[in-house]
């Protein structure tokens, strides 16, 4: 799936393209580029920019949606334990590599999971401002994160490939963790490119000891997904409040608030 999606033969990729467009009902008109077949390959489709103006950020001491997609869940984190869907949720400090200290700061906090379909724009932007602190590659799994085996398959985005970044704020600490699917072993971020490890334990990488200064304002582009995924937020205790419109089903958008105040 690695080599079809950087094919660059127009036959075939624009056939592939044509066919995603058709069955998932891509809208293109935000696209930078709206004429499918002027794409070089089918990631570069998957992976396209939109217009300056298509997604204007919130203003104000907020946090924003950090991509388009769809709520899977939002709430609380209790007892160490994020809900998945019914019957199922699983560990805060598994989900992020068994780094119980890094769990212990995101304790009793907020989480909110949002899902990516085919046809959502895929590049991830930062919900607020923040200067990285960490990031961890953790591989595993690549079931499928759609809503029906979110359902089915218990502990799935503590099993799946995943890569956590963590970042440090003026209002305290917050985690954007990209988890892998089906078909996505490739994850890509704008300060180190694709992040894909070979070694079958995690790999960390600490900024603040390699005295990288990496600091990124809310709405900028962290990442991007080659493939569609899931995206996962992870906020301390009494650091952020969801609006009532982040329920199950919602539908959001990239720079679209989600919080009343920070």
């Amino acid at each position: 799936m690695h080599a079809i999606a950087r094919v660059e033969w127009a036959p075939l990729k624009d056939f592939i393209i044509s066919r995603v467009v058709d069955i998932y009902d891509v809208d293109l008109s935000s696209a930078r580029e709206e004429n499918p077949k002027n794409y070089a390959s089918f990631n570069a489709f998957f992976t396209r920019q939109l217009k300056a103006e298509a997604r204007p950020v919130a203003e104000g001491n907020i946090i924003v949606s950090p991509v388009d997609g769809t709520v899977s869940q939002a709430g609380d984190i209790r007892h160490g334990r994020i809900f998945q869907a019914k019957q199922h949720s699983y560990s805060l400090t598994e989900l992020l590599g068994g780094k119980e200290n890094l769990a212990k700061e995101f304790e009793n906090g907020k989480f909110a999971t949002i899902y990516l379909s085919p046809r959502d724009y895929h590049r991830i932007h930062m919900p607020a401002d923040g200067k990285l602190r960490e990031m961890t590659h953790v591989p595993g799994r690549l079931f499928s994160v759609s809503p029906e085996t979110t359902r089915a398959v218990s502990r799935l985005f503590a099993r799946n490939e995943r890569l956590i970044n963590l970042f440090d704020s003026d209002n305290g600490p917050f985690a954007v963790i990209m988890v892998g699917a089906i078909f996505v072993s490739s994850m890509d971020t704008v300060w180190e490119g694709t992040v894909t490890p070979r070694r079958q334990q995690p790999t960390s990488w600490h900024y603040n000891q390699q005295q990288r200064n990496i600091e990124l304002a809310k709405g900028e582009e962290m990442g991007r997904f080659n493939m569609g995924s899931t995206v996962i937020l992870l906020f301390p205790e009494n650091s952020v409040d969801w609006m009532d419109m982040l329920a199950p089903g919602s539908k959001v958008q990239m720079g679209q608030a989600i919080t009343d105040g920070v």
